[in-house]
């Protein structure tokens, strides 16, 4: 389907907001994926004509625009308790380590964090990924050229960059899974953004145990991490039913029945937020499909 003006607009208001948080235009569009300072360019001035619908696609899904029925997000015990944790270590730059289980929201409130605050860079990390890709990573997203450096030349801009900003904030979502080699680039940033730089870290309980081994085989890194993060992991509130329930009204689910049935459905589910949204989104086609009727 071809985009409308109105979302055309929807991405370039969101776009502007986005390159706001940069101190250029041009690192700006150096952190994202598939395009280039030209086309940021030309759609910021409304120069949209050669512009392809799958280029306003790609940037609306990394500026995170949406239609108009977008999913409301709620603050829940959780979000809250994440966002006091990121407002702390942006606001006197220290490290700490967040664990909640899957599905609570730690993607979606660190993502939004990121998209509303300035000078807050968000990674994803995987299990495959190797040392340069995370360094690569990380350069892109503050917006560093990437092509025609090593590692450690990477490493160093990365440096430089961070410690130049007023209140710099690095989120690690997943960093549970990556690999050992990539684990030990932590004590390095650390090391040489101690007092310059917060760092927040999300993960499953998983990092716990993966800890404990570590510290008890006294593996490379792990006690180094270990005293980094204070010694202890921040254990986000579990999501409770009034959760949910403020999730249904928030998203157009009032029905007293319907509301109960989400959240009879979550219990079953530990609370899974994402099972909750699907949830939701079935009892409202439901709804929908009996008032055609």
């Amino acid at each position: 389907m071809k985009l409308t003006k109105n979302e055309k607009g929807q991405i370039q208001e969101c776009l502007k907001q986005y390159v706001s948080k940069f101190p250029s235009q041009n690192k700006a569009a150096q952190s994202l994926t598939g395009t280039s300072s030209a086309t940021v360019s030309s759609i910021l001035q409304g120069k949209w004509e050669n512009i392809s619908d799958d280029m306003w696609r790609n940037l609306a899904s990394q500026l995170g625009t949406t239609s108009g029925n977008d999913w409301q997000v709620v603050e829940t015990k959780a979000f809250q308790e994440m966002n006091l944790v990121m407002k702390d270590a942006q606001a006197v730059r220290n490290v700490t380590w967040i664990v909640g289980e899957a599905g609570c929201g730690k993607t979606t409130t660190a993502r939004l964090y990121a998209a509303e605050n300035s000078e807050v860079f968000y990674i994803l990390c995987s299990e495959d990924m190797k040392k340069s890709d995370f360094i690569r990573e990380i350069a892109r997203r503050i917006g560093q050229r990437t092509e025609g450096y090593s590692i450690r030349e990477l490493l160093d801009r990365i440096i430089d960059d961070l410690i130049q900003m007023q209140a710099p904030l690095l989120l690690f979502d997943e960093a549970d899974k990556l690999p050992e080699r990539v684990f030990h680039y932590f004590i390095d940033l650390y090391n040489r953004l101690e007092d310059k730089c917060g760092i927040v870290f999300f993960s499953t309980s998983y990092i716990k145990r993966r800890m404990t081994m570590g510290l008890r085989y006294n593996k490379c890194g792990y006690n180094e991490i270990h005293s980094r993060i204070g010694r202890k992991f921040y254990e986000l509130e579990p999501t409770a039913p009034h959760d949910v329930y403020a999730i249904c009204m928030a998203n157009g689910v009032t029905d007293k029945s319907h509301v109960s049935e989400v959240v009879k459905d979550a219990e079953a589910y530990d609370f899974d937020l994402r099972r909750v949204k699907k949830n939701i989104h079935r009892v409202k086609v439901m709804q929908a499909q009996t008032a055609v009727k």
